[in-house]
């Protein structure tokens, strides 16, 4: 069976974006994209929220990537071979290539495409994941946490509605002070 993975780059404090919406304080130095792209690289589908999607949609087709670094050019290609899954009620059409889209979350439809995959799945978008994390199907979690506090926004866990016990299976602190987290669900 294949695993949900939800991982995310957040603050300190335990946001994925700032008061404003920004992020920019959140974009990984060379070392921490590379090995980004090593835990990406076996993801078969991307599970996405209309505005995460929006946001990773520039992925498809990169203005002038043959300019930018080999590890930008490396999650390019990441993010083309995977499937996507857009969750939405508002987007009509996706503009990417290898992308479905759903006008609700359903759970047991997870369950099932976690049966069947061939590949690990990600679930990208806190809303979205906290979603799935309520349902009780995302199996492993990746947090970046990264060495600035932003007051408030949005945040890169659900609430306290939902308890989840979790068992760490790996660590690694980077030279740019990132820290990563990489926890399994327990039973």
């Amino acid at each position: 069976m294949a695993k949900l993975i939800y991982s995310a780059i957040t603050s300190l404090d335990g946001y994925i974006e700032d008061a404003e919406g920004k992020f920019d304080w959140a974009e990984p130095d060379e070392e921490v994209h590379a090995f980004v792209n090593d835990l990406e690289r076996p993801v078969g589908t991307y599970l996405y929220g209309r505005r995460m999607y929006e946001t990773m949609v520039f992925w498809e087709s990169p203005p002038e990537l043959i300019a930018h670094p080999r590890f930008v050019q490396d999650f390019a290609g990441i993010w083309q071979r995977a499937d996507q899954i857009v969750y939405s009620r508002t987007l009509q059409t996706a503009i990417s290539a290898k992308t479905l889209t759903e006008r609700r979350f359903d759970p047991e439809a997870i369950r099932q495409l976690k049966a069947k995959a061939g590949a690990d799945l990600s679930v990208g978008g806190a809303a979205l994941a906290a979603q799935a994390i309520k349902a009780g199907l995302v199996d492993e979690y990746q947090l970046f946490l990264v060495p600035v506090v932003v007051g408030g926004g949005k945040r890169s866990l659900p609430g306290n509605d939902v308890q989840v016990n979790l068992e760490l299976l790996d660590q690694r602190r980077f030279r740019n002070g990132t820290v990563y987290l990489h926890y399994r669900t327990r039973s």
